[in-house]
């Protein structure tokens, strides 16, 4: 693991700040934030998650991610140019962390859909409330983003745990009561632990949760930004925030990264690149797919329309290491020299199965159109343009809602090349505003804590667009025919797929 990185604050006047906290898949980031939205200190420290088996991500909520976070903490804490007044933190989810009575982790916590273990507790679900009951009030069908098939998972597989339980957590809300003691998860998260709750209603769907959590009692629920707790004597010995500071619920990481960019209004959408990609739009009514998920929002008694990928920045990272390392800037630069659709090359991105549209954790990826004359800058450019494809196909299901899309967001690592975001614009034909300072679901944290204590007011936007990324119409012409192409290759070779998958495993 390595060290923190610290941004000082040496030349920053004294003033009140709120902290952000994101527990992310590769790394814990923390950030102090003025009142006008200014960064005045920050801290991070990288992590790995653990891949135990073929199916199966965790990662050890204490010994990772509470440690991280203290460290973090006592940091910035001691760096901060004046009282930190509030905090919230937020995390990968829907993530499952089992505790005892005293908060002990019983097992390491089961990371959100790409850990695909629940697969038969999914169509034991599925069968028992039935599809179409699941879909209208969970907002979605249950896939391996669902918390429900794995506390079942939990139940059949580790009796012992599940008898040993006495708390189920997300991500972040095992850190909300390490600091607090309260048991508390926040709408949002708790939507996307289907079929626990009922989208519509903003609350819980009592029969199946009481159901399937058996002896666990439910959380209680608040907004993402209201206050539900102040940090305790213990936890404030062990991170430096003063005791009492205010805590709000936080949320999942890529909504609190939406809320930082200011995709909060009907029609708002954000494209975020990262590790996966993830897409939210917020909606004026509330709507569901079958192939799409519907979750509360960030902000009380709103619906978001949203959908991810099981790759993006993870594609790239196996790509670069499997070409023995060069750095990114070559592979982009190489890229960005070779033809639009890669001379013949297509990519299937399904090297993690897939979530959205085609929900297939069997799925695998597919290199198609392969020659000699292909060489390293060619599949990098497939693979930019293979993901571009996916999010084109999710587009196309966001198109069929009632509340078309008017602007769209772009945030994450990726955003970081042009080449990249140059081609997500011309495959979807869709105009990108990149913010000036894209920070993270950590900035989104911080102005969830300074509205929920009343630093700020409640309609604050701290965004600043930096420029715009524009479709280029002769480009997408162009690329239409290959998006053709490329969405008849899962439906022919899914079958082949699906076997290779089943004669890996014995």
């Amino acid at each position: 693991m390595h060290g923190p990185s610290v941004i000082g604050s040496t030349n920053v006047a004294r003033v009140e700040v709120v902290l952000g906290i994101d527990i992310g898949t590769s790394s814990t980031k923390g950030l102090l934030v003025t009142p006008d939205g200014q960064v005045v200190g920050a801290a991070q420290r990288a992590h790995q998650i653990s891949l135990p088996r073929p199916g199966w991500a965790e990662a050890d909520a204490e010994r990772t991610w509470w440690d991280e976070v203290q460290k973090i903490c006592n940091i910035l804490s001691s760096s901060a140019p004046g009282p930190i007044i509030g905090v919230c933190v937020d995390g990968v989810g829907p993530s499952l962390v089992l505790c005892d009575a005293d908060l002990a982790p019983l097992r390491p916590a089961i990371l959100y859909g790409i850990d695909t273990r629940a697969t038969i507790e999914i169509d034991l679900q599925t069968h028992r409330y039935g599809e179409e009951a699941i879909l209208a009030n969970a907002g979605k069908c249950l896939t391996s983003q669902a918390l429900g098939p794995k506390l079942e998972w939990v139940r059949r597989n580790e009796p012992d745990v599940w008898r040993a339980a006495r708390g189920w957590y997300g991500c972040h809300s095992f850190i909300v009561a390490k600091l607090t003691g309260e048991y508390v998860l926040d709408h949002h998260t708790t939507s996307q632990c289907d079929p626990l709750y009922r989208v519509p209603e903003f609350d819980w769907h009592y029969d199946w949760a009481t159901e399937i959590c058996e002896h666990i009692p439910l959380p209680r629920l608040a907004w993402p930004g209201e206050i539900i707790g102040t940090v305790h004597r213990r936890a404030a010995q062990e991170t430096g925030l003063a005791i009492g500071t205010p805590v709000v619920a936080g949320t999942i990481d890529a909504f609190a990264e939406a809320f930082s960019v200011g995709v909060r209004e009907p029609g708002d959408l954000m494209i975020m690149y990262g590790s996966t990609m993830f897409l939210i739009q917020v909606l004026a009514d509330y709507y569901v797919h079958p192939a799409l998920w519907t979750t509360a929002g960030v902000e009380a008694e709103t619906h978001m329309l949203t959908a991810g990928t099981s790759t993006a920045g993870s594609l790239t990272n196996w790509l670069r290491d499997l070409m023995g390392g060069p750095d990114f800037d070559t592979l982009k630069a190489e890229a960005a020299d070779v033809p639009l659709g890669a001379e013949g090359l297509l990519v299937l991105p399904y090297l993690a199965g897939e979530r959205t549209p085609i929900f297939d954790p069997e799925a695998r990826g597919l290199v198609a159109g392969l020659t000699l004359r292909h060489r390293r800058a060619h599949l990098f450019r497939a693979a930019y343009e293979g993901i571009a494809f996916g999010i084109r196909q999710i587009l196309d299901l966001f198109n069929e809602s009632a509340t078309p899309v008017i602007r769209t967001v772009a945030v994450g690592g990726g955003v970081n090349s042009p080449l990249w975001t140059s081609i997500v614009s011309d495959v979807t034909g869709r105009a990108q505003l990149i913010p000036r300072e894209a920070v993270g679901a950590c900035y989104g944290g911080a102005l969830l804590a300074a509205i929920g204590i009343g630093l700020v007011e409640p309609k604050t936007d701290w965004t600043v667009i930096n420029h715009v990324v524009e479709p280029d119409p002769v480009r997408r012409a162009r690329y239409d025919e290959l998006y053709r192409l490329w969405c008849e290759l899962y439906p022919v070779t899914r079958h082949q797929m699906h076997r290779l998958g089943a004669w890996a495993k014995h």
